[in-house]
């Protein structure tokens, strides 16, 4: 059995660390905040204290960090993967990047004989608790299937889009559309408010039509209770728009609804609540309209 070193024991990563252990792989863990290496330690995992430690002793080496220069530094940088990288090794990143550094990452590690697969993952905290998340894969075939078993125990859907950045693209597509229902989700519900119905009912109306979707299935139940924590946090949502726009600015794509939301979560950021749930975004709206969904 392959052995595995996951790198990024955050929200998301931690739980899909934890699934790849619960599968059988022996894992190697580490972590800037030692209590998730402790906790999964725990567990059966063992620890090593680099990037360039985890790499030295594992088939598979697996990323799950913040943004483009975090991933950059920890497989490029000091201390990095790439200066244990051995021939045959397979690096997956599970970070939401810019395509054109999974290109970057993908040749450097190529020259030392390692398969880059670009694999960022959808469906939230829920998603990477139970294994069920959506994984986008950029990168040779032949890698995807030597490591499909491992991404197997993180998500149920595997699909190979194409060469190294291509899992990148998908991502930053998908984060177009989870940003609209986001948005499109808040200014309903508080139409509906506004305008005199019980958002509530509103909502049950919708789901059994047209307008089903997975944030109306998950997202309101949590919003009617009060509940605005995350889930994926809003900062990470601007920060996935921003490689929306940088990579539309690139290719000379318009996207005219992507800035608008853009600018709506860049707003969550200016009023605190980077930290607060994507679909608080609703708090922008409420802003803007002076109706509150929950009544104080």
């Amino acid at each position: 059995m392959l052995s595995v070193g996951y790198i990024g024991l955050g929200l998301m990563g931690k739980s899909m660390a934890r699934n790849v252990l619960k599968a059988g792989f022996p894992l190697i863990v580490h972590n800037r905040s030692q209590a998730a290496v402790e906790e999964l330690e725990h567990e059966g995992a063992k620890s090593a204290s680099s990037p360039a430690e985890v790499a030295s002793q594992v088939d598979v080496v697996i990323t799950n960090l913040p943004d483009s220069p975090d991933v950059e530094q920890v497989v490029l940088g000091e201390q990095g993967i790439i200066q244990a990288a051995k021939e045959g090794q397979v690096f997956i990143d599970n970070s939401t990047i810019k395509p054109a550094s999974a290109r970057l990452i993908a040749e450097k590690l190529a020259h030392k004989g390692v398969a880059s697969l670009d694999a960022p993952v959808s469906g939230g905290d829920i998603g990477a608790r139970n294994g069920t998340l959506a994984i986008m894969v950029g990168g040779p075939i032949d890698a995807l299937e030597k490591v499909r078993l491992i991404l197997e125990a993180m998500g149920n859907k595997i699909t190979h889009v194409g060469e190294s950045g291509a899992g990148q693209i998908a991502k930053a597509a998908n984060q177009i559309m989870v940003a609209a229902q986001m948005v499109a989700m808040g200014e309903l519900l508080i139409f509906a408010k506004k305008a005199g119905a019980d958002p509530e009912k509103v909502i049950a109306a919708i789901q059994g039509g047209a307008a089903q979707c997975w944030t109306l299935d998950v997202k309101p139940e949590r919003l009617f209770a009060g509940n605005r924590e995350p889930g994926f946090k809003a900062y990470m949502q601007a920060k996935d728009l921003g490689i929306v726009s940088d990579t539309a600015r690139q290719y000379g794509i318009p996207l005219m609804a992507a800035s608008i939301h853009t600018q709506l979560f860049q707003s969550m950021l200016e009023l605190g609540l980077g930290d607060k749930d994507n679909s608080a975004v609703i708090a922008v709206i409420e802003e803007l309209t002076g109706t509150k969904l929950l009544s104080d």
